[in-house]
């Protein structure tokens, strides 16, 4: 039986509930947006086009990979790229990201959460996947 501490249930926490914003981020700019509005959008920061695209899977399948556990350290380092680049973004508009447009405080912020998840790991209740653990070893 496994034992799990405090910070193991801090980090199952953090986990889940990023991988769920990061799910429903994407999903946003699918259903909401749309991906030609999102596109669109991209192209009008002077961004390709591509980012878009990169960005709404990372969110849609980095935020699947959070909530069930899996890769965790490796997953939020690959996200904190993309929470840079929503920071750079939002830069322009102020700090709080109620102002217009959305300020830069929140994705900021959601990279901080994502480096401390690459610190802390999975915690409880990850998908332990063996062959994928050995492959990335402690970025599993």
């Amino acid at each position: 039986m496994t034992t799990h501490t405090p910070s193991d249930y801090a980090a199952l926490a953090l986990r889940v509930s990023s991988g769920a914003l990061f799910l429903a981020h994407g999903l946003m700019k699918v259903q909401v947006f749309t991906i030609p509005g999102t596109v669109g959008y991209f192209e009008s920061l002077g961004l390709p086009g591509i980012l878009a695209y990169l960005t709404i899977f990372a969110e849609i399948a980095g935020g699947v990979a959070l909530i069930a556990g899996v890769a965790t350290r490796l997953v939020s380092l690959a996200l904190v790229p993309i929470l840079l680049g929503a920071t750079w973004a939002h830069w322009g508009n102020g700090w709080s990201f109620s102002a217009q447009g959305g300020g830069w405080e929140f994705p900021l912020f959601w990279a901080v959460v994502q480096s401390t998840l690459v610190l802390l790991g999975s915690g409880a209740y990850a998908l332990r996947l063996p062959v994928l653990n050995k492959a990335l070893g402690q970025f599993a």
